[in-house]
């Protein structure tokens, strides 16, 4: 038979949006037709977003999106379509894609393998289907095929695998193989993380060698409910090869791309030989850079507000604005970049700026930083944080805060009948210091109807090293998956290879969080221990769940530190672990980015009270 053409696109949707989804599936269906694709895959339930949570156990949800399938199947001419969307079907609901072609649903596939693990809960809403069978579902008075179904797509016989689907031994297209399945599309919902390319284009690239088939993956695009991040991937292969793949992370609304393939051929023709291997730094920062971009617009805010302290954990995500203005900018060009961002009242001026001065006047707009200083602050902290937002163009405001602080003090004091002390009242004195901050700069965003960042990062949720309704205040924290270890180093990086000549400052100082007085020389890995063990403890103890003293034996026979250090660290690791579970269920939400965070709300549940490892512990004192 003659080659045809196929494609996949990544859609940028939000939860119950219908009429956004609803437009960019229909682009993608003209930009497809327009490049003569016959056979066109779309993302896993993109009809009504996949973050609908508790919405898909409705009645209404399901139903009005398989209403919404009559505003799509009549643009649906000369070409096959999946759309992904909630079924209701005997009581239960399934997670399912609809087969459209030439005005006609022909078939709906229901997933039959749900995720259930990391920050996936599918089974809480939907039902698996039961591989092999197969029934009718009524749709505007017709009898529908329903359940796992194969098609003939244009001559080319076409199976599905939804998302999780293709990760399981016993898959869908292990039963393909019998029925002379040609093309397998994969509609997923795949969330971002670290080096998770790679392993999708082994699972692509494999599974098309393997049953003999060519193979569409489609990804969903963007921060579409919040916390997590979709790259928007494509890729598309054919018997053992890879053909086509895409640009990830895109803030276009929606991205194709298709390629010509012989059904009745089993070697095409392709140079390519991998997906080039991501650099970690890079893909950070295009990663937070959408989500950032997305979560404002979608939110309907007007920037972002941020106490800008000059440490590594502000000053990065000070950074990560400027760079979303960046790179949205380069992308969509400006008139389409503010009109996503909802301000396009600042194109007229922009319009008279060169590239530079464009770009810090939008920052200007959208971030507000205040640094607001002690008695306690250093004048290094404050040229760092007043130089970063020179150089990125983000209006800056400087306070004091003493005055705040002596009034709280002085009412305890009343209360207590005594004089506050460091000795006695550490920790107490440092945490009203980080409090104080919060009511102003959460006044300041208010006013501005602006999201105010939070600056924690996942080492300081692992062991609490952060004070509730302070540091910790606001609306989104998007650094929070991530170690203190990895921003140090990304600081660095972002220093030579993006160009902020200002983070010189900040990566010369020692972190701190400069809540005691100078002359004692506070600083966070004194008081925690050094980041890089942190990270080596958390790994083991929260990624891979062992216990003490298995994390003990596998980290000193690597000479990480002393043995009597390393246990001593290994045992306030997981005591402040333990007594700060209520820090990280108050914390704001973050962006998933790595192969394991610590909110409870999304991978890592650990009960608010426990032993705290009491027996576990005790067992390091026997080695």
């Amino acid at each position: 038979m003659p080659k045809i053409k196929v494609a996949g696109a990544a859609l940028n949707q939000i939860p119950i949006h219908w009429e956004n989804n609803l437009r960019n599936i229909k682009k993608a269906i003209y930009l497809a037709r327009d490049e003569g694709v016959k056979i066109l895959c779309l993302p896993e339930l993109s009809l009504t977003g996949y973050g609908c949570e508790d919405l898909f156990l409705s009645e209404w949800l399901p139903g009005k999106a398989l209403s919404m399938l009559h505003q799509i199947k009549n643009e649906v001419v000369d070409i096959a379509v999946s759309i992904g969307l909630p079924i209701r079907f005997d009581g239960n609901t399934y997670n399912c894609v609809a087969v459209i072609k030439n005005r006609e649903i022909i078939g709906i596939t229901a997933k039959q393998f749900l995720a259930n693990d990391g920050v996936h809960y599918e089974p809480r809403w939907f039902k698996a289907w039961k591989p092999g069978e197969i029934t009718e579902i009524l749709f505007d008075g017709k009898k529908v095929p329903f359940g796992d179904l194969t098609y003939d797509l244009f001559g080319v016989h076409t199976g599905f695998e939804i998302c999780e689907d293709a990760w399981r031994p016993e898959r869908p297209a292990c039963r393909f193989d019998g029925r002379n399945v040609q093309l397998i599309l994969n509609p997923s919902a795949s969330h971002f993380a670290f080096n998770k390319s790679a392993t999708r284009e082994r699972l692509v690239v494999s599974s098309s060698k393997m049953f003999n088939c060519y193979y569409i993956y489609a990804n969903l695009l963007g921060n579409e409910a919040g916390r997590m991040i979709y790259d928007g991937e494509i890729v598309i292969a054919g018997h053992g090869k890879l053909m086509l793949f895409n640009e990830k992370l895109s803030f276009d609304d929606v991205n194709l791309i298709s390629v010509d393939i012989d059904p009745s051929e089993n070697s095409p023709s392709t140079s390519l030989l991998n997906i080039p291997e991501e650099d970690k730094n890079d893909i950070f920062t295009k990663a937070e850079s959408l989500a950032l971009f997305d979560y404002m617009r979608k939110s309907h805010s007007k920037g972002f507000v941020l106490s800008l302290s000059g440490g590594a954990d502000s000053s990065s995500c000070a950074v990560l604005v400027a760079e979303m203005v960046r790179r949205s900018l380069a992308e969509l060009g400006l008139e389409t970049m503010l009109a996503k961002l909802h301000m396009t009242e600042l194109q007229e001026i922009c319009n008279t700026l060169e590239e530079t001065e464009q770009r810090k006047y939008i920052v200007g707009n959208i971030l507000h930083c205040a640094y607001q200083g002690t008695i306690n602050s250093s004048q290094e902290t404050l040229e760092s944080a007043k130089t970063l937002s020179m150089e990125i163009g983000a209006k800056f405001d400087y306070w004091l805060i003493d005055d705040e602080v002596k009034s709280y003090s002085s009412k305890i004091q009343k209360v207590l009948n005594r004089t506050l002390s460091w000795e006695k009242d550490d920790l107490a004195m440092q945490n009203i210091q980080s409090r104080s901050r919060s009511p102003i700069i959460w006044m300041l965003a208010n006013i501005k109807n602006a999201l105010l960042l939070v600056t924690s990062n996942r080492s300081e949720g692992d062991v609490g090293y952060a004070t509730m309704d302070g540091d910790t205040s606001g609306s989104i924290a998007p650094i929070a998956a991530v170690d203190k270890h990895f921003i140090l180093n990304w600081l660095q990086w972002a220093e030579i290879n993006l160009g902020y000549k200002s983070l010189g400052y900040v990566n010369s100082l020692n972190p701190t969080a400069e809540l005691r007085p100078l002359e004692q020389c506070q600083t966070d890995e004194d008081d925690l221990m050094p980041y890089p063990v942190i990270v080596e403890i958390e790994k083991l103890a929260i990624r891979d769940k062992l216990a003490p003293k298995e994390i003990y034996e596998i980290l000193n026979s690597r000479n990480l530190e002393d043995s009597p250090i390393l246990k001593n660290h290994i045992k306030k690791f997981f005591g402040l672990w333990c007594r700060n579970q209520w820090k990280r269920e108050r914390t704001a939400p973050a962006f998933h980015l790595d192969d394991f965070n610590v909110d409870p709300r999304t991978w890592c549940r650990f009960p608010i009270l426990s032993s705290g490892y009491y027996d576990e512990l005790a067992e390091l004192d026997d080695l």
